[in-house]
């Protein structure tokens, strides 16, 4: 399986059967638990989060459904950084599905993430390290 266009990273999402719907497809709301499933890998495997001096909440979700997705369907789902500031940046999503050996795109989207301390209920800047694997450096 060939890598979407400018994205390295992508991990395998489990479908459950509490993700389909009355109408045999996964529930709308459940591609953004799938966006979350995907960034958690990124942040861990790629960017290598440092969550006990930094959070990160997020401040807004776009998701486009393009094609359904069953239980039964193989998919994927790809993550990269596309844009940092300084104290948020976007993450892009894409899922696809595998359909006779090749990746379907079924959806995309992007969330705008923010770096924040729970203690002081501020956001920080990205700390420089974790910045440096976003840029892919």
């Amino acid at each position: 399986m060939n890598k979407v266009d400018g994205f390295q990273y992508k991990t395998l999402i489990p479908i459950r059967f509490a993700d389909i719907d009355a109408f045999g497809h996964v529930n709308n709301a459940i591609y953004l638990t799938y966006f979350e499933i995907a960034r958690s890998s990124y942040w861990e495997e790629v960017i290598e989060w440092d969550w006990d001096s930094v959070g990160i909440i997020i401040r807004r979700s776009i998701v486009d459904y393009l094609k359904p997705i069953i239980l039964t369907d193989e998919i994927y789902t790809y993550v990269r950084t596309s844009r940092i500031g300084t104290s948020s940046f976007d993450l892009d999503y894409i899922i696809v599905k595998i359909v006779d050996g090749k990746e379907e795109i079924c959806t995309t989207g992007q969330t705008l993430c923010v770096t924040f301390d729970y203690k002081t209920n501020r956001s920080l800047p990205i700390p420089a390290s974790q910045r440096l694997k976003m840029e892919g450096k």
